[in-house]
């Protein structure tokens, strides 16, 4: 892709300015690092570090039937949602696998707001077109597309929360993991503030229109001047991610990949009320046996597991393929996920990950990794 068809976010001038790398990310021009990946990394798990993320998408879903529509396409329970809460879940493709992993906010009984990946920003919300008529969703009034209109930055690390307090009168030191509210925040009215992320070290994201891009990265950034703060980027968002052992898509799960061989049972609600799509076809994988899971797995020899790398036992019998691999900022050891053969996939089992032909010695491992 051309570099001139790539979308820009809201704050490309002020991540330029910052020092950053930019590479093109979901048909981004997104910032990769500025100092290093490394220590970066370091600033999120210790202090306090900010994200762009506004490549993420966004859709509003209002009116009276919108809890029953997402209860539909997604496979976590929205019913057990109160006011202020946000959701993990994902979208089942009706053939087995996953359209998108998501995040759903309620705000009230008839007002949610779903959080896409960028790469699937048109296949989802396409998706959600799609099922709307069995519900009497309207799309463009009570199904509407807004990632174009918001901006959003992930302000991650333990001190993340006590700097934005200075940004608001709303108290959000105390706010749980994984709640929502819609607040003055930087001088901003409704702005969408929630103790989410991707980094398993805590922090917010913060979601406003365009037009306060400047107005908010200024503010955050003066907020957390003694705390540290810092811009990072897209590498250290994957090594956080991965050392947390939270799923990418596109690596981890995929079209082809079933919430339940991927670990997200959890969010794999089969309740009598949840009748959403593949229901089905989940319970009858269930009950037929999972032949292959996702796991974490952490190297006892030196080297760099990639994605593509295959799992193989010690005589080199191929029985998994690594959809995630690093070498860990914080463990200093190389690590990953893959799906492995259900046998191999007990904690504790010995693998042998193929790197460039050499097997190299690992086990199978709990995630997080680095708690």
């Amino acid at each position: 892709m051309e570099q001139t068809e790539l979308k820009q976010t809201a704050f490309r001038e002020l991540v330029e300015k910052a020092g950053a790398k930019m590479v093109p990310f979901a048909g981004f021009l997104m910032p990769v690092q500025f100092a290093g990946i490394n220590v970066e990394h370091e600033t999120v798990r210790n202090g306090v570090g900010v994200f762009d993320v506004s490549h993420m998408g966004e859709f509003w879903v209002k009116g009276s039937k919108a809890a029953a529509f997402i209860q539909k396409i997604t496979t976590n329970n929205v019913y057990d949602l109160h006011d202020g809460k946000v959701q993990y879940s994902c979208m089942p493709n009706g053939k087995g696998g996953i359209v998108d992993d998501l995040l759903v906010y309620r705000f009230k009984e008839d007002l949610y707001y779903l959080v896409v990946n960028a790469s699937n920003i048109e296949k989802d919300y396409n998706w959600c077109v799609q099922h709307a008529p069995e519900f009497g969703v309207v799309p463009g009034i009570d199904l509407v597309n807004v990632s174009d209109e918001y901006c959003q930055l992930a302000i991650q690390g333990p001190l993340a929360l006590k700097a934005m307090q200075k940004l608001t009168d709303s108290p959000i030191e105390d706010m749980e993991y994984y709640t929502c509210k819609i607040i003055t925040f930087a001088g901003i009215e409704n702005a969408i503030f929630s103790t989410t992320g991707y980094t398993g070290s805590g922090g917010c994201e913060v979601y406003v229109k365009n037009e306060y891009a400047t107005k908010l990265w200024e503010a955050v950034f003066k907020a957390g001047e003694e705390y540290g703060i810092k811009p990072i980027g897209l590498g250290a968002r994957d090594t956080l991610r991965l050392e947390s052992g939270f799923c990418l898509y596109g690596n981890d799960i995929d079209d082809t990949t079933s919430p339940l061989e991927a670990g997200l049972g959890w969010i794999t609600k089969f309740v009598d009320d949840n009748d959403f799509v593949d229901k089905d076809k989940m319970l009858e994988l269930k009950a037929n046996g999972i032949k292959k899971r996702l796991k974490g797995f952490v190297l006892e020899e030196r080297g760099i597991p990639r994605q593509h790398c295959k799992i193989c036992t010690e005589n080199g019998e191929v029985i998994g393929e690594v959809t995630s691999g690093t070498m860990s900022p914080t463990l200093h050891v190389g690590l990953g996920m893959g799906y492995v053969d259900s046998d191999y996939s007990k904690l504790g089992t010995e693998i042998y990950i193929d790197v460039r032909g050499k097997l190299l010695k690992a086990k199978i491992t709990k995630t997080p990794f680095w708690k």
